[in-house]
C-alpha cells in the first residue's frame, strides 16, 4: 500500500512540475494587421507595385523572422532582420514586378517562418494587371 502511494505521488509530483514549466516558458507570436493586400487595377506600363504587411509581437519574447519566401521570382519580400521585442511592431515589405508576365488578374504568396509559437504564416498579394494601352 505505502508503493503505490509513493509512487502515485511521485507521479502526481512530476505532472505537476512539468505543467509549470510549460507556462513559464517565454515564446514570442506574431500578428499580422492584414495578410492578404489586393493592389487593385494598374498598368502594365508601371508593373512594379509595392505593399507592406506590419506585424506585433504579442508574445513575451524577442520574435524573429528566420525566412520570407515568395511563392515565384516575381515577388520580393524585405523584412525586419533584428529581433523584435515584445509589443513592438515589425515591417515586411513586398514588391511585385509585373515586367515580363502576362496581363490579368494574379495571386501569390509570401511564406513567413518566425520562432514565435505559430512558426509559419502565409500572406497573400493579389492585384489584376492590365495590358498597356498602344
Amino acid at each position: 500500500m505505502k508503493r503505490i502511494f509513493l509512487m502515485t505521488l511521485l507521479v502526481f509530483c512530476g505532472i505537476t512540475f512539468a505543467a509549470a514549466q510549460a507556462t513559464d516558458k517565454k515564446q514570442a507570436e506574431i500578428k499580422f494587421d492584414k495578410t492578404i493586400h489586393n493592389f487593385g487595377t494598374f498598368s502594365e506600363s508601371s508593373p512594379k507595385v509595392t505593399c507592406v504587411f506590419t506585424y506585433t509581437n504579442t508574445g513575451n519574447a524577442p520574435l524573429v523572422i528566420n525566412q520570407a519566401v515568395a511563392s515565384c521570382g516575381c515577388a520580393v519580400p524585405e523584412y525586419t532582420k533584428t529581433a523584435v521585442m515584445p509589443g513592438e511592431k515589425g515591417q515586411l515589405k513586398v514588391t511585385y514586378n509585373g515586367a515580363g508576365k502576362f496581363p490579368g488578374y494574379f495571386k501569390k504568396s509570401i511564406t513567413v517562418r518566425t520562432n514565435g509559437t505559430v512558426e509559419m504564416t502565409r500572406l497573400f498579394i493579389e492585384g489584376n494587371m492590365t495590358e498597356e494601352k498602344k
